[in-house]
């Protein structure tokens, strides 16, 4: 079924939306909880919980792209679980290493009196303009890292790659990246 189709459904309140985001997403919103849950029940709970948010906002959101779109809610919900359990004292392995390594770029960051006042559509935008500079494969591993958090086993397998080497391509990445949020803060 088309997006468009799947869209209208949810606006017409028709309750077969629920069914056909299911099928048409559902492999894909349960990836994504997968990698930072990594319990079954907890990526069950987190996928229910993505369809009946994706019931109350739509309408009256009218998503550009329904797979982004529930990519997005999928993740933020899978991470506030974890932050929860971390709370309880079970935390997510990769989601919790992943941001332990971007941690020290937010750090970095954070030290930086010129990158205050910086608004987080303005740091999108900055992000989103670094990810383009990059080549397909750096953008790749680094986007699997800190947005899907696939371990780093995982990318190296899919890039048929040594750890070590996308160890070394994720610090690259970092380093270069919080040279220009300290370029860009100072413009801003």
């Amino acid at each position: 079924m088309r997006e468009t189709e799947i869209i209208g459904q949810f606006f017409a309140r028709d309750e077969a939306a629920l069914t056909s985001v299911q099928s048409e997403y559902g492999a894909y919103c349960s990836t994504i909880a997968r990698n930072i849950l990594r319990d079954k029940e907890d990526v069950e709970e987190c996928l229910n919980d993505t369809w009946l948010k994706a019931w109350n906002t739509i309408p009256p959101k009218r998503p550009q792209s329904l797979l982004a779109y529930l990519g997005r809610v999928t993740r933020n919900g899978a991470l506030n679980m974890v932050r929860d359990q971390k709370r309880q004292k079970r935390a997510g392995d990769q989601y919790t290493t992943s941001l332990d390594e971007i941690g020290e770029l937010s750090g970095a960051v954070q030290g930086q009196a010129e990158l205050e006042g910086i608004e987080s559509s303005a740091l999108t935008e900055i992000i989103n303009d670094f990810l383009g500079k990059m080549n397909a494969e750096d953008r790749d591993i680094f986007v699997r890292r800190y947005w899907f958090f696939d371990s780093v086993a995982a990318i190296a397998k899919r890039h048929a790659v040594s750890v070590g080497s996308v160890k070394m391509n994720l610090y690259r990445s970092r380093k270069k990246l919080l040279k220009v949020l300290k370029k860009e803060g100072k413009h801003l």
